[in-house]
């Protein structure tokens, strides 16, 4: 099925202000036009997580799906979404001498958070 809309053809229109750039400027502009596009999206990645995203990272941590849900549903019922499960993991076991294991199945449990909270510099 063919369409009736026809484009117009700006080709030479759109082509000016690119006519006169070198080889070398035309892959410069291509390069910064391309990091225009994909900083946003880094910078969303960077500073924003899911509980997804971070059921995904505690199944690669080692454990189960209902443990690694129950990690994230804490997290998220905590408030502490921002900092990552696997880091809060991460870092009750460091801060308790815990393993990874033993940590994570105390945030499931709902238990740690006090801690947690006053290591990032809040409140328990």
């Amino acid at each position: 099925m063919k369409s009736s809309m026809k484009r117009n053809d700006d080709f030479l229109e759109r082509r000016e202000s690119l006519k006169d750039l070198t080889e070398a400027e035309l892959e410069q502009r291509f390069w910064a036009t391309c990091e225009k596009i994909v900083d946003p999206m880094l910078d969303l990645a960077k500073k924003n997580t899911t509980p997804s995203i971070e059921r995904s990272v505690l199944l690669r941590m080692g454990f189960s799906s209902p443990e690694a849900t129950s990690i994230v549903n804490q997290t998220i019922d905590q408030g502490m979404m921002g900092k990552g499960c696997g880091h809060l993991v991460y870092r009750l076991a460091k801060e308790k001498n815990l393993s990874i294991r033993e940590a994570g199945l105390m945030l499931a449990d709902g238990e740690g958070f006090k801690e947690l909270k006053v290591w990032f510099g809040g409140k328990a």
